[in-house]
């Protein structure tokens, strides 16, 4: 049957349908006036009802998070220029807290600490935003970190083991290479499914570059997020950017996927929150910083680990960076963080001095999970290697002296040369288990003592050239974390040792 036509209602029917339609519902909206405004702050009356940590909204179009309750005033941050923001203009409450756009879509693009884009790209294709304070997950909710997470590096995979869900310092004075480590690490994982996600807090924009250049020519780009709050952005952006970073990571995990976190670094993290902090009047404590610096890190720093089935059975494993100055390892923020961290990689620029690259101070770092997220193998390993190389440089240190020294004295020295030289390792070149293994067991044996840097460098290749040809199924046994026996030993032995006659010649004359 043809639908009948509706009629149309007159003029004055339309009218009266409308005046005895419902009146909408009112909508409060609460309006504060902007009383100062400094350098990343600014002071908002008449707000009284707004509540800590939400989201102001000007009427320039700049948004700000309420900092301090104060009767008739309000401290806030404001999340971009303090320019555009002037006295005397509207202020109104959102009623939300600060969120980031979470999910697949992020992987790729260069954001900065709100998920905008930085890349030239169309915004963050998502709908589901995430507020960037969550508390930790309690411990009901944990699991025991077992997993390693390699890093091709074979200071750190050896001596220093890291494990997926643990948190592992960098720390080191600047320019020793805290950047590099973390950068080669993010690389190390291009086979491995680990999402990573870089956040970038006060670095001049020509170092994030060179990070973004890096994890593009490696080919990690598409598993990778990178947040940017650079050193000309709102100290108010440096503040959220790693906790944005956490909220993003953490809804990966929860989704059962291994996620990675460089925050680099949180030296600048915590001078923003302290320029903040000042800047509204906080009562300074030690080193000029607020009294609740070591909350903000830990609070941050909780959020992650080794998650169990019932939460998503994801992990989140974070390696923070914090400067030192002049090796000072007791100053505020650096024990600070060193307490809150499961362990950290020291880099020493007294190796630096010595071209020793990764510089990691074997002597000085360490890992708290141990050796319960590192292969047998390479455990089998490690234990020999610090006490070969905190012998050597306890008696290089003596024989700095010029006293005369006795054969095995003079061997322990060349060994220990040898065994340093080894863990010499270039920028962006990962190594694979089976490869650090082989090259730092011809190392101990002694198939590299008395080689110059420029023939070690060849044997280390020759080495690693013949692991890639055939390793013996080595590999295999490493991921099945089974034991080193002697046989193996003398395989692996046999092979470098056939590797570096090839190359160079075990008298270190060319063959």
């Amino acid at each position: 049957m043809p639908r009948e036509a509706t009629p149309e209602l007159t003029f004055d029917e339309l009218v009266q349908a409308v005046l005895d339609s419902p009146p909408p519902a009112p909508k409060i909206s609460e309006v504060g006036r902007v009383a100062e405004v400094g350098d990343g702050i600014a002071i908002v009356t008449g707000l009284v009802r707004a509540l800590s940590d939400e989201v102001l909204e000007f009427a320039s179009g700049g948004r700000g998070i309420v900092f301090d309750l104060e009767p008739g005033r309000l401290g806030v941050v404001l999340l971009g220029p303090s320019e555009q923001i002037s006295m005397g203009e509207d202020v109104r409450r959102t009623g939300r807290v600060v969120g980031v756009p979470v999910g697949t879509a992020l992987l790729g693009r260069i954001v900065d600490a709100l998920g905008r884009p930085r890349d030239d790209k169309p915004p963050v294709d998502t709908v589901n935003l995430h507020p960037i304070e969550v508390e930790a997950p309690d411990i009901l909710h944990r699991s025991a970190v077992t997993r390693p997470l390699a890093t091709g590096l074979k200071a750190v995979d050896a001596a220093v083991p890291v494990g997926l869900g643990q948190r592992e310092l960098i720390i080191g004075d600047r320019q020793t290479g805290k950047t590099s480590i973390a950068v080669d690490t993010i690389l190390n994982q291009k086979d491995t499914g680990v999402i990573c996600l870089y956040c970038s807090i006060g670095q001049r924009g020509d170092a994030v570059a060179k990070v973004i250049g890096a994890i593009q020519d490696g080919a990690m780009m598409d598993r990778t997020v990178i947040i940017v709050a650079g050193d000309e952005d709102a100290p108010g952006l440096a503040y959220v950017a790693p906790y944005a970073a956490m909220t993003m990571a953490e809804n990966f995990a929860a989704n059962g996927q291994d996620v990675l976190v460089v925050m680099d670094d949180l030296t600048h993290h915590a001078h923003a929150y302290r320029e903040l902090s000042l800047l509204l009047r906080r009562p300074p404590g030690r080193e000029a910083f607020p009294g609740d610096i070591f909350y903000v890190h830990a609070r941050l720093l909780e959020r992650a680990g080794q998650f169990s089935p019932s939460v998503g059975g994801g992990s989140i494993t974070v390696l923070p960076v914090v400067q030192t100055q002049a090796e000072n390892l007791s100053a505020f923020i650096p024990t600070n963080l060193i307490s809150i961290t499961d362990g950290q990689i020291y880099l020493s620029p007294r190796l630096v001095r010595k071209n020793q690259f990764p510089a990691v101070d074997l002597g000085v770092s360490v890992s708290r999970v141990g050796g319960k997220a590192q292969a047998r193998a390479f455990r089998d390993v490690s234990g020999n290697l610090r006490v070969t190389l905190s012998q050597f440089e306890e008696l290089e240190e003596f024989a700095r002296f010029g006293t005369r020294l006795d054969d095995a004295t003079r061997a322990r020295l060349t060994r220990g040369e040898a065994v340093r030289a080894a863990l010499r390792q270039p920028e962006r070149d990962p190594m694979t288990a089976a490869e650090q293994l082989t090259v730092l067991l011809a190392a101990m044996e002694g198939l590299m003592d008395g080689m110059d840097e420029t023939r070690a460098t060849a044997a280390m290749a020759a080495i690693r050239a013949a692991v890639r040809a055939d390793d013996a199924g080595l590999a295999v046994r490493i991921a099945d974390n089974e034991r080193l026996t002697d046989a193996d030993r003398t395989r692996i032995v046999a092979t470098a040792r056939g590797a570096i006659a090839a190359q160079v010649g075990l008298d270190g004359t060319d063959p």
